[in-house]
């Protein structure tokens, strides 16, 4: 629920890399399971799997009973989603491939209440608990992260600019990253590191927190030596497969060897 202060927001201030899980199962058992490794966020993604409102309410309340921060990355830069999620509860919002300056302006118009932007007011929903936190409008604004992604080369060569917008931190992709450069397939290639790293740098001068998705375990190495504020370490799905890959792969060699 929303409070005077966001948990996540302070802990990318805290100087130790946070370390986090994607999670694209749409599966509340395996979020609440995940819930309690020890992670330090975890990731409800809507754009590149099927979970819908609904769903990820569900989901956070199954994160409720643990100390796991819940980020959700919602579909689009679409202030009507913006609206219908963080009434629905949300405090840590990522938006997808923001490009410029003025899509990131717009994506923090879209998350915040007047004065500061031009979020849809209304009091009867989850968020305020269903109108029973009385100064729910006055304090909301402060219960909220912004984090928005840059995904192209367009977009980290203006991130400067976008990080005057008043968004609370920055996500490199290096997937589109990686594709966008012509190493489709390929976020470790030296050239999209080079990218990576110079717009670590970057952000690091201009003082705002910024994540990054990790491809493999020496890539979540590396970003977290380097100091990334925060880092997804692992996918649920991708976890869920290669287990059972390897699993199967040994089982059905044992089970061919003895019936020879």
């Amino acid at each position: 629920m929303q409070s005077s202060r966001n948990p996540f927001k302070s802990a990318i201030r805290g100087g130790r890399p946070l370390v986090g899980v994607w999670s694209m199962s749409n599966s509340t058992n395996a979020v609440e399971a995940l819930a309690h490794s020890g992670y330090d966020w975890l990731l409800l993604d809507g754009e590149h799997s099927p979970q819908e409102l609904a769903d990820v309410m569900n989901h956070l309340r199954a994160l409720a009973a643990s100390t796991t921060m819940p980020i959700v990355r919602i579909a689009t830069n679409d202030p009507i989603l913006f609206k219908r999620y963080l009434d629905a509860g949300v405090t840590t919002v990522m938006v997808p491939y923001v490009q410029s300056a003025a899509e990131a302006r717009a994506a923090v118009q879209a998350m915040y209440y007047p004065p500061a932007g031009q979020r849809g007011v209304a009091v009867m929903h989850r968020a305020s608990r269903f109108g029973r936190v009385p100064d729910y409008l006055r304090t909301a604004n402060d219960g909220i992260c912004l984090i928005v992604q840059l995904e192209t080369q367009a977009a980290i060569a203006q991130l400067e600019d976008i990080a005057a917008e008043g968004v609370d931190a920055l996500f490199i992709g290096p997937g589109d990253l990686s594709a966008t450069m012509g190493y489709l397939g390929q976020p470790d290639h030296p050239k999209v590191q080079e990218v990576i790293a110079d717009a670590f740098q970057r952000a690091r001068r201009a003082k705002i927190p910024m994540g990054i998705l990790a491809a493999n375990p020496a890539a979540a190495e590396r970003y977290i030596a380097m100091g990334f504020a925060f880092v997804s370490v692992a996918n649920d799905l991708a976890m869920l497969v290669h287990t059972a890959d390897a699993c199967a792969a040994r089982y059905r060699e044992l089970a061919a060897a003895a019936s020879r």
